[in-house]
């Protein structure tokens, strides 16, 4: 009996088991939050004595297999620091649960207090602090035109041991004084209080810090050590790989396939009128190139040009940005020139079979005239009233779309009035906001007041007689007087030409939608070369694979200059929302193959097909391509670099992805084929590539989940809160360490269970990518999205095609006689 357990606590079966079952647990437990809450899943798993006992057994595993196989006497340091940074982390973390504080403190302006309220399980406590908190200020910073914050802060006056000091407490700056942090955790209604969360763990957060940077040092010499798995696997593609192998090339070429037709016809066009068939007007070329031009300011407060602001609108009505052979400036002028026939013009989105019976409609979409009755009364006015009177977690579908409607018939309305086109800045007005025609004017001066409330019912005066007269110098003149008003009214740095120029061209540029294009076409031609051509070393085939490199440089070259472009307009790394996520997660994509282009000119291929595919997804109707004002919590450094070193696993994780499937298709052609021994070759030179490319995106996605908990705890005073995004960033980085370790375990030993295991596992990331957004609950959920649902249908086609290919591959792999993909003398090593 003795002897079993212990051979069982040397297995490294043990550990694949171990992690699966801790993975699946963290899993569980996120469901059980999203119906039961979170005490309810602290209570069964994450506290639980079981939970407690797998991780336990995991680091008694771990240790159990360096006495059994000398590993220190191996000087395998990377190994060691790795895995034994992990027994510190837990050990921090058990110092936090157990003798960790947190807790509350409220404060008006003018109060004094030395209390905090600590949660104490279901009840609370009072503790009284070493000082005494007396708040002198309060104050919320707003973007300009906006209710939003932008920052929020808390003047302090510190009274201790007879003396005062003056502190500062806001999003991302902490006040710490005797072993507590103090974070800007919330406010009060009217602006005259303050909510502070407290925090005091020396010891724990101390020890969890050095495991983190243990880990992160291990992970440097596991990658840099010779006798390391990821030199020797290295060493070993090398030795397998036979012909010409392709040169890493950064040379940009830009060249026509990142110019569509209709990008190249608007940079040639001699026109210069538009015609709109559905209308029978038109509208002046270079009036349109002013009118897109204009600042306007959006309802989050910044500053656009018009170009920018008309295709939010477009898509929000439309969720495209065209309409009826109509650009999004043509669109915008044309609604406030002529709404009566807008007003009976079916442009508003509507899926929702049971609204569309409310309104009238069996089929098609709804005009603005449809939502109202004969009388004027607005048919949606019950329906708007009971979705807003609900709860948000009570509101159904049907709620969900009558306000998505109800927004979009108000956008109409507004536009119509005069009411969204904010173009005139009040001087010295405190918030910075701009105001529309149809705004309340009144704290404008008598001359101002006139000027801003006649100036777009004259302009589109104009525009009316100059499509009728092709004149358009009048209104080319009001346009250039809205344009003088904006520069002598508008406060220091409000307007910035530079950037609304900027913002003008990557929106006319269409960058990530020509780099999606270059990706497929070249992606594609290179991956057929590299299954029809082989190893060729004929000139010409050298030459078509050199260009079609060439090209994916280009193309990835252009794609890294858009990200820097948004970057440069929003003021911030361009990581802040799903559809910043995916560009980025596309370039990095490519990047990853280029890692792996000396070794594998294939890895390229994929890596730029499936760089064009996120491309692709980026681009759908429901993804929000909006450049947005952050929210005081993303204000912060940590922020861009846990987002840029987390998502750059996932690009890693994309490779290895198609180089499993990839290697599945090959194990069925070979079993087909019964020869082939150079596609034996392939096959083992993609797993080797797949395996080191596994081993990167595990590092960067526990480095980036650790910077990722480094600024919860810098910016509101935890580390870990096991809100779901977190649960399953830790579910993917156990699963693929499962992954990682099978090849210890000898039956597990080869190359069907390797790319299996890659491809099943990359399920993981995409729970952690969209699944938690959309289906869980928590900080990072965004509710339900009915497109987003349209788009997991071809998930669940995506998910049984894998499984009918997994299962053909292996019954292929097993009528073959193929050797292990395990290059390593040693049992256990990264």
């Amino acid at each position: 009996m003795q002897v079993a357990l212990t051979r069982m606590l040397c297995s490294s079966l043990t550990t694949v088991l171990l992690l699966l079952i801790y993975a699946v647990g963290l899993g569980t437990a996120t469901i059980i939050e999203k119906y039961y809450g979170t005490p309810v899943a602290k209570q069964t798993i994450y506290y639980s004595p079981v939970f407690f006992s797998v991780q336990v057994l995991l680091l008694v595993n771990f240790v159990a297999i360096v006495i059994k196989n000398g590993l220190l006497a191996k000087r395998k340091w990377g190994l060691m620091m790795t895995h034994g940074s992990f027994m510190l982390i837990l050990l921090g973390s058990l110092v936090t649960h157990f003798f960790g504080e947190e807790g509350i403190v409220h404060i008006r302006e003018g109060e004094r207090t030395d209390q905090v309220f600590v949660q104490d399980g279901k009840t609370g406590i009072i503790r009284t602090l070493p000082f005494t908190l007396e708040l002198v200020k309060f104050k919320l910073h707003r973007y300009p035109g906006s209710h939003s914050p932008s920052a929020y802060e808390s003047e302090l006056r510190v009274h201790m041991d007879g003396e005062t000091t003056d502190a500062k407490v806001s999003m991302n700056n902490i006040f710490d004084l005797k072993g507590y942090r103090f974070f800007q955790a919330s406010f009060d209604k009217d602006e005259k209080g303050t909510v502070l969360s407290v925090n005091k763990d020396v010891y724990g957060r101390n020890i969890t810090y050095a495991g983190y940077l243990l880990l992160a040092l291990g992970f440097v010499f596991c990658f840099a050590e010779k006798n390391a798995r990821f030199r020797t696997l290295g060493k070993k593609l090398k030795e397998i790989q036979s012909g010409q192998m392709l040169a890493l090339l950064l040379i940009l070429s830009v060249s026509g396939v990142f110019l569509s037709p209709e990008l190249r016809a608007t940079a040639t066009a001699s026109k210069t009128k538009s015609e709109i068939p559905a209308l029978g007007y038109y509208f002046d070329r270079e009036h349109l190139a002013g009118f897109s031009a204009l600042p306007v300011q959006t309802a989050s407060g910044r500053i656009v040009p018009m170009d920018t602001f008309s295709s939010e609108i477009l898509r929000k009505l439309t969720g495209d940005d065209t309409i009826a052979d109509l650009d999004s400036n043509e669109f915008l002028l044309s609604v406030i020139t002529f709404p009566e026939i807008w007003m009976n013009t079916p442009l508003i989105k509507v899926w929702n079979d049971s609204l569309l019976a409310l309104i009238g409609l069996k089929e098609g979409w709804p005009s603005y005239a449809d939502c109202f009755d004969k009388e004027g009364r607005y048919k949606l006015e019950e329906a708007v009233v009971e979705a807003y009177g609900k709860m948000p977690k009570d509101r159904n579908i049907f709620d969900k779309d009558v306000m998505k409607l109800d927004e979009r018939v108000n956008i109409l309305s507004q536009l119509f009035s005069f009411q969204l086109l904010n173009l005139f800045p009040r001087e010295d007005d405190p918030n910075h906001k701009w105001y529309a025609s149809g705004d309340d004017l009144s704290a404008f001066n008598e001359k101002d007041r006139n000027f801003v409330s006649l100036m777009v019912p004259w302009y589109i005066q104009e525009v009316r007689k100059a499509v009728m007269t092709d004149d358009w110098k009048p209104a080319d003149d009001v346009l250039g007087m809205i344009t003088t008003y904006q520069q002598s009214k508008s406060q220091v740095g409000e307007i910035d030409t530079e950037k609304l120029e900027a913002e003008i061209k990557y929106n006319q540029f269409r960058i990530f939608a020509k780099c999606k294009l270059a990706y497929l076409i070249t992606g594609g031609l290179l991956l057929v070369s590299g299954f029809f051509v082989g190893n060729a070393t004929a000139r010409a085939f050298r030459i078509i694979r050199f260009l079609l490199c060439l090209g994916i440089a280009g193309a990835f070259l252009v794609h890294l200059a858009g990200i820097v472009l948004r970057w440069y307009i929003g003021g911030y790394a361009p990581f802040s929302n799903a559809y910043e996520t995916m560009v980025y997660v596309s370039w990095v994509t490519v990047l990853a193959g280029w890692c792996f282009v000396r070794h594998s000119s294939f890895t390229l291929a994929l890596s730029a097909l499936f760089g064009g595919v996120i491309l692709f997804v980026s681009g759908l109707n429901w993804m929000d391509p909006q450049i947005t004002p952050l929210v005081p919590v993303l204000k912060s450094p940590w922020l861009m670099f846990h987002v840029a070193v987390i998502v750059s696993a996932y690009g890693f994780f994309g490779i290895s992805f198609l180089l499993g499937i990839s290697n599945q298709v090959l194990l069925i052609i070979v079993s087909l084929k019964k020869t082939a021994t150079a596609w034996k070759n392939k096959i083992s030179e993609l797993s080797i590539v797949n395996e080191m490319s596994l081993l990167i995106a595990v590092a960067l996605m526990t480095v980036g989940t650790i910077l990722g908990a480094v600024w919860a705890n810098e910016s509101w005073g935890r580390y870990w809160g096991w809100d779901p995004k977190e649960t399953w960033a830790l579910v993917t980085i156990v699963v693929y360490a499962a992954v990682t370790h099978m090849r210890l375990v000898k039956r597990f030993d080869n190359p069907w269970m390797l790319n299996t295991g890659s491809v099943l596992a990359f399920g993981t990331v995409l729970m952690t990518f969209f699944g938690v957004n959309y289906f869980l609950s928590g900080m990072h959920a965004y509710g339900e999205n009915r497109d987003v649902h349209h788009l997991f249908i071809y998930l669940y086609f995506a998910a049984g095609f894998i499984g009918l290919l997994s299962g053909v591959s292996y019954f292929s792999y097993r009528s073959l006689s193929y050797e292990s993909v395990n290059t390593v003398e040693e049992p256990i090593t990264l």
